[in-house]
């Protein structure tokens, strides 16, 4: 074939199948089927006196009533060479035989009888009268209409749950309802993520990178008897980058890489999650070795039995059930990694934890500061960025961001670069991204009084005030008295980063943040309900001192923790006990906060100071505490290696004081 042929060949519109062309052909079928297969539709309907007239004039041959009502009126040979007659049987519709006329006479006794009385008065009158009864096509369809109509409906959300809603090769996917929903990526859809594009996360990489060795290279492996793992469980908060990676493992694997949602085996009908999940297999062992990815695993993982309104029916039972059989039991020796995803752990049940299934749990855990200086670096690279951009300063003050935080920092300062009209992203601009993403949206228009805005200046001085003075508080970065969302002002620090905390830094972070309570004491002689937020905090980490950890005098070294989840209704400590709890909680609390008291009051100039500034400027910085206070008095040195923390101190805007 030549060139000029193929072109013209590969021109042509190409016409793919639509399961409306059977609907079509079919309604086509039924009105040529009816419209040909009577004879009755060329038949001319005639009046009463027509009818008389033709009788009296001895042109009919035969009457058959039809269902008691109607005459179809056959005529004679003699009848049917008339000019009257003629015209109407030489209509292309009239075929020789089929009757000529119809009439429509009502009651079949009177029309009887005045045929009968015709006969009497014309004896030459020979007319056959014969009943017959009839039923057309469409009268048998419109009895079956309902049925019909239930089909319809049914085949509708069929087709919608299978996926094809009439297009090209729609009425092939009707009934494929249990097929699995995965989306396969191959050598032909080459996922372009790879370990490159994953900042941070080392010991995650190293585990993966491992499975995807042993996918390339196996003989590496199995020349010393290993065998590959069935499974890797990633693990981790929200955010952490546990489906990046997964794309990372199907962009660097090489191998066909099946990717899904664990919500996608959820069906309304019974047993179709298990179909799914024995397709899914299926379809990954012949094209093994290969990898099957399940995000948010815990939609069908959760643990059997724990919910006593279900019962062993379950649908989502019998989705694990089959979901654990495929994964390790009999015939499961093929070259097909599981690799799942979740932050709920914690819900998921024992046998699908186990070795054998998922072999490794690999947690992604939040980033240190050197992981997340990694993560600013991919994630400005695409940003026009200003010279005064500090990435390791950033870093720093983001303690706590996931990877996808940090990724919406970057983006929310572009926006707010370009919202002022800047042609490139300054540092302050990703400065007021954090205020915008931590604390809120800034309120210009928050109406507060004088004395309101003197209050909050004095309780976040006495915030920073404290924190300067104690040895194990972390030492503050800057203090705002700004409205932002529901908070009416916050203090920002620089904790560092520790493995394990010992009681007096414990107790030096709730002194300091009872510090804004107690600078009102001493400078109104009142408290507000400006630290609600401060009194939460201070009585959840006295608890856990006291009831978790074990750091008390009263109660002793004992924890009522349960590590296991297992929430139970009934407290596993006597009343006695609750009792030594209540009271060495509130014991801890007064005491660090008569400590803040007795700080304010050796330096309560010093906080006047800077309560003041703080009311002029409404946002300070570490510098001004230096100039009011000097250096730290426990150090020589300020370390920078620590990372920044955002403190929230006021209470919402509905509970501060009204005078």
């Amino acid at each position: 074939m030549s060139d000029t042929n193929k072109d013209n060949k590969s021109n042509m519109p190409k016409f793919k199948f639509n399961s409306y062309w059977i609907y079509g052909a079919i309604f086509i079928v039924i009105i040529a089927f009816q419209f040909f297969s009577s004879g009755d539709l060329a038949s001319k309907s005639i009046s009463k006196n027509e009818f008389d007239k033709i009788l009296s004039e001895n042109d009919i041959k035969e009457i058959i009533v039809v269902n008691k009502d109607v005459a179809q009126i056959f005529l004679t040979t003699d009848a049917l060479k008339k000019a009257k007659h003629k015209k109407f049987t030489s209509s292309a519709f009239y075929r020789p035989g089929s009757p000529v006329y119809e009439y429509n006479f009502g009651d079949q006794r009177n029309f009887e009888e005045s045929v009968n009385k015709a006969k009497e008065e014309n004896k030459s009158l020979i007319v056959d009268i014969r009943n017959k009864e009839k039923t057309s096509f469409f009268d048998m369809i419109i009895g079956f209409l309902p049925f019909i109509i239930l089909i319809a409906i049914w085949l509708f959300f069929m087709k919608r749950m299978s996926g094809g809603a009439g297009g090209a090769g729609g009425g092939g996917q009707i009934f494929s309802i249990g097929k699995s929903k995965a989306k396969l990526f191959d050598k032909d859809t080459k996922v372009k993520t790879s370990f490159k594009d994953v900042a941070g996360l080392e010991g995650a990489k190293e585990e993966v990178q491992e499975i995807v060795d042993f996918l390339k290279n196996p003989e590496k492996y199995t020349s010393l008897g290993g065998k590959i793992p069935k499974g890797a469980l990633l693990v981790g908060p929200p955010g952490t980058g546990k489906t990046l990676l997964a794309k990372a493992v199907a962009g660097e694997a090489g191998v066909p890489f099946f990717s899904l949602s664990g919500s996608d085996f959820v069906e309304m009908f019974v047993g179709v999650g298990a179909s799914r999940v024995r397709d899914l297999f299926k379809q990954a062992a012949q094209k093994s070795p290969s990898i099957i990815f399940i995000d948010e695993i815990d939609a069908i993982g959760r643990a059997r039995g724990k919910n006593s309104m279900t019962g062993g029916n379950d649908e989502r039972e019998n989705t694990l059930n089959q979901l654990l059989t495929e994964m390790d039991g009999f015939g499961t020796d093929t070259n097909v990694i599981v690799i799942a995803a979740t932050n709920r752990a914690d819900v998921l049940d024992s046998a699908l934890m186990r070795a054998g299934r998922f072999d490794r749990q690999i947690y992604v855990d939040l980033p240190n500061i050197n992981e997340r200086k990694e993560i600013f670096e991919v994630h400005i690279k695409p940003l026009k960025l200003a010279d005064d951009v500090n990435v390791e300063f950033l870093a720093q003050q983001t303690p706590g961001f996931s990877g996808a935080d940090i990724a919406n920092m970057c983006n929310e300062s572009a926006l707010i670069a370009a919202r002022t009209g800047k042609k490139a992203i300054h540092h302050q601009d990703f400065l007021d991204a954090v205020d915008r993403i931590v604390g809120g949206l800034e309120k210009k228009n928050k109406v507060i009084t004088p004395k309101e805005k003197q209050v909050i200046a004095f309780h976040e001085a006495g915030h920073a005030t404290v924190s300067w003075m104690l040895e194990h508080a972390a030492p503050l970065v800057k203090v705002t008295i700004v409205p932002r969302g529901q908070s009416l002002g916050a203090a920002w620090y620089l904790p560092a980063e520790r493995m394990i905390v010992q009681t007096e830094q414990m107790l030096d972070e709730m002194c300091a943040t009872m510090g804004g309570r107690a600078a009102e004491k001493i400078i109104f002689d009142k408290i507000s309900t400006g630290a609600l937020s401060d009194l939460e905090k201070v009585t959840k980490q006295a608890r856990a001192m006291v009831t978790v950890y074990g750091l008390n005098d009263e109660v002793g070294n004992v924890t009522y923790y349960d590590s296991s989840g297992n929430d139970s209704f009934v407290k596993p400590y006597s009343e006695e006990t609750g009792k030594k709890i209540d009271k060495e909680i509130s014991k801890i609390i007064e005491a660090q906060y008569q400590r803040a008291i007795d700080l304010l009051n050796d330096n309560k100039e010093k906080l006047t100071v800077l309560a003041e500034l703080l009311l002029e400027k409404e946002v300070i910085f570490k510098d001004d505490l230096q100039k009011i206070f000097g250096k730290r008095p426990f150090e020589e040195e300020e370390t920078i290696e620590a990372e920044t923390k955002v403190v929230e101190e006021t209470s919402n805007e509905e509970n501060i004081l009204k005078e």
